[in-house]
């Protein structure tokens, strides 16, 4: 399926450029145009899917089986020390391009451009974490 006003579906036709890394008849992956590191690449689904939330569980198939090949590639053509593996899903989340992408963004030090920090809530006790386990689990279907 093709959104007609979704960049990434236009670069999977054909009708915008990319540099291209892979390519088979369910994923592409290629360099993004804002490089946070050198060899900054995503991989995308040819079906469109808005994000993980809407990307039905074959799509998601094809995608991440992708991963560790490209992640794989990229570590042999730069020798990264490190790799970030990251979706972004909804705006407040930082999803910027509405078609579900995979960013995979070489480490190569703390200095190196990207910026990815975890706060501990500490209003979050260990103890409710098996309440809040059990909620989520309620609501795998």
């Amino acid at each position: 399926m093709h959104e007609k006003d979704c960049i990434f579906c236009k670069i999977v036709a054909g009708e915008l450029p990319s540099a291209k890394v892979y390519e088979d008849d369910h994923v592409l992956a290629f360099m993004d145009i804002g490089q946070v590191t050198k060899g900054h690449t995503l991989i995308i689904p040819k079906t469109h899917t808005k994000n993980i939330y809407e990307t039905p569980p074959e799509v998601a198939q094809e995608v991440f089986a992708r991963v560790p090949r490209i992640a794989n590639a990229i570590k042999e053509a730069f020798q990264p020390a490190g790799l970030n593996v990251l979706s972004n899903t909804e705006a407040v989340a930082g999803q910027t391009v509405f078609h579900l992408h995979v960013h995979l963004i070489p480490r190569y030090g703390k200095n190196d451009g990207f910026h990815a920090t975890f706060e501990q809530h500490d209003n979050i006790a260990s103890e409710h974490l098996g309440e809040l386990a059990e909620k989520i689990s309620s609501k795998i279907q």
